[in-house]
């Protein structure tokens, strides 16, 4: 544990020096000739007068004729930022930016960092349908509970494009594809597994959404929160339907696992075969105790950041034949860039109106099966990693045709079509940044820690 510690403290300090040295991650470059001034009459004054006229006759083209086609923000009032809770919108902008730095290399997706101060969830909503002409999908991210609910199911009712909080579809979406290939590592179905959910935030609550509509039985699952088991009888239910309905839904639908009323934590994972935590930073946060409880070949997703809940060694000491982290430096990443570059790509694509669950759904699956196809799973891949591009396309033309099968697209496309459109734009991506990176136009790091 002494190692995990010290190697996490060394990605802080890493992280901060080269933030400091390059002064972010991110900027914005022209995609069109820029020769003299001839060029400038075209792009700007007088000619782009024409494509103004031309797009106020008809808002659609603004896909066509701009970059909107292409250009998601990324939005967040830093209320909870990854693990380190209320930081403020200043705060969340390199985690914006970072995000913003992934939708585009992985994905081929313009990304605009968007932090702002109207934390109550109306202003939000109302800024979000503000800045909606300017954008092809929004990306909600590191919002707090319960808001964070609210605003996304008011936000894919009120706007024409896809809304997805990354927080919880992301999260959920990747949970639910290493959860599919674990399974058939540890040879159970996934739809007949207990299944113990500890921490009842955004990305497990979308989770229990997602395993709900999978064909997981509400009452297969235990939910767990600071309050202890959730259920029917727990005190302050009542108060529960007010300050949280989400929570509460869950509480009723699961009624505790049917376990009795006011049973300790530890006896939620008497029998479990999987527990997926997204709670607060460990260690110590899942006792190994209470692992060794769980059933024969138990599945231990610990995905707090920057430090899960369990460290993976102790989760194996405990019984663990599968443990999942949301760190690169161990094995089994289940982490939410596996996912939002790509149902991006596929939603813009087909200029998506909105992104369902069963479109979420394609894309876990499609993400569990790539990792089988590309290399076999194995109880130490479950999942794909970031560097294996080919993922994205997948993903991406997976969710597509789902969108047009729901009727929910404005374009068709089939996979093949999508699949090579996908490539074309992420590998065209990857090529400029390589060829602007031999060129020496981005500066080389002052350390060397690429190995």
């Amino acid at each position: 544990m002494a190692e995990e510690e010290a190697a996490t403290e060394e990605w802080y300090k890493l992280s901060l020096d080269l933030h400091r040295f390059y002064g972010g991650k991110i900027e914005v470059l022209p995609k069109v000739p820029v020769r003299g001034l001839r060029d400038l009459s075209v792009w700007y004054s007088p000619g782009v007068a024409a494509v103004s006229k031309t797009i106020s006759g008809n808002p659609e083209l603004s896909f066509e004729l701009t970059s909107r086609w292409n250009t998601i923000a990324v939005v967040s009032d830093g209320t909870r930022v990854l693990g380190l809770g209320k930081v403020g919108p200043e705060a969340a902008y390199p985690v914006m930016e970072g995000k913003a730095l992934l939708f585009k290399y992985l994905g081929g997706v313009d990304a605009v960092p968007l932090v702002h101060r109207n934390s109550d969830p109306d202003d939000f909503l109302r800024l979000l349908e503000a800045v909606e002409p300017s954008f092809g999908g929004i990306n909600l991210e590191d919002i707090e509970k319960p808001k964070c609910f609210y605003i996304l199911d008011e936000a894919r009712r009120r706007l024409s494009i896809p809304v997805w909080h990354d927080d919880q579809q992301g999260t959920a979406t990747a949970v639910l594809a290493g959860l599919m290939n674990a399974s058939k590592l540890v040879g159970k179905r996934l739809t007949e597994m207990r299944i113990v959910i500890f921490g009842v935030g955004a990305a497990n609550t979308a989770l229990y959404r997602l395993l709900k509509a999978f064909g997981v039985r509400p009452r297969n699952m235990v939910a767990i929160d600071r309050q202890g088991v959730l259920n029917p009888e727990m005190p302050g239910i009542d108060r529960l339907m007010i300050s949280d309905p989400y929570m509460y839904q869950i509480a009723v639908e699961t009624n505790g696992g049917d376990l009795p009323p006011n049973s300790p934590i530890e006896r939620a994972f008497e029998g479990a075969d999987a527990l997926v935590a997204a709670s607060a930073p460990g260690p110590g946060v899942i006792k190994p105790e209470w692992v060794s409880r769980m059933a024969k070949d138990p599945i231990v997703f610990a995905l707090a950041n920057p430090v899960p809940e369990i460290w993976p060694s102790d989760a194996k000491k405990a019984g663990a034949r599968i443990v999942a982290t949301g760190r690169s430096d161990f094995p089994n990443q289940v982490n939410n860039s596996l996912v939002f570059p790509a149902v991006f790509r596929g939603v813009l694509d087909v200029r998506a109106r909105t992104i369902t669950d069963t479109m979420a759904i394609a894309a876990a699956m499609e993400l569990a099966r790539f990792a089988e196809e590309s290399g076999g799973i194995r109880e130490d891949r479950i999942l794909p990693t970031m560097e294996e591009w080919e993922l994205y396309p997948r993903v991406a033309s997976a969710i597509a045709v789902r969108a047009v099968e729901e009727g929910v697209a404005r374009r068709t496309t089939t996979y093949r079509e999508e699949l090579e459109r996908a490539r074309e734009i992420i590998g065209s991506v990857r090529q400029k940044f390589q060829s602007i990176w031999s060129q020496g136009l981005i500066p080389k790091p002052p350390v060397d820690y690429s190995g």
